[in-house]
């Protein structure tokens, strides 16, 4: 069981993590070496070997965990606050500029190639962000059954399911083509068809 940090150790690691990160950003996860890891986060070889015994392979788990979490904190507070149509607008807004900015690099996609992304840990990294990805979707529409503003016979978990595949095939197609017309189109469909179902 691994060894509970002090609050010190934890923001040890979690620059070591930031700073592997912004290597894999800056020269692609296959060039990182961890003396640049080192060099960038001010760390000596002991220090990072002791917060990731398993060397290069371990904090590159952990960096894809910490670009994982990036892709939710990049939409909040909107995806939290799914609470009327402009807010769920709004939210469209700032996902669809998110990966107008991203563009064609996806950083947590090198980190989880095909090569790796059949591990249990890093299958591991993107179940869990689609689900908290998904649970928060559903959330937003739980509160506009609440309100009447969505009928109460759609199946919040499914409907949030199906947008979640339509903005992930939307980022795929963006990734190949370098341009989002399929993301919004997905996001735009997806929330016509959730207007749609209340009754006037």
């Amino acid at each position: 069981m691994a060894q509970a940090l002090t609050p010190k150790g934890e923001a040890t690691r979690g620059r070591i993590v930031a700073g592997a990160a912004a290597e894999v950003r800056d020269r692609g996860v296959d060039e990182v070496r961890l003396e640049d890891v080192m060099a960038r986060t001010g760390t000596s070889k002991g220090q990072l070997f002791h917060y990731f015994p398993g060397g290069k392979e371990e904090l590159l788990l952990a960096v894809a965990q910490h670009e994982a979490d990036q892709v939710l904190v990049d939409q909040q507070p909107l995806l939290g606050e799914l609470t009327s149509w402009p807010a769920w607008q709004a939210w469209r807004d700032r996902v669809v500029q998110r990966y107008r900015d991203q563009g064609e690099h996806c950083p947590l996609g090198a980190l989880l190639g095909p090569a790796v992304r059949r591990t249990p840990a890093t299958r591991a990294v993107v179940t869990g962000l689609m689900r908290r990805w998904q649970g928060a979707i559903a959330d937003g529409i739980r509160h506009m059954q609440s309100t009447k503003d969505i009928a109460a016979e759609v199946d919040a978990d499914r409907a949030a399911a199906a947008m979640l595949a339509g903005i992930q095939g939307g980022v795929l197609l963006l990734l190949n083509t370098g341009r989002t017309d399929h993301l919004e189109a997905a996001l735009d469909l997806a929330l016509d068809a959730l207007r749609g179902t209340a009754r006037p």
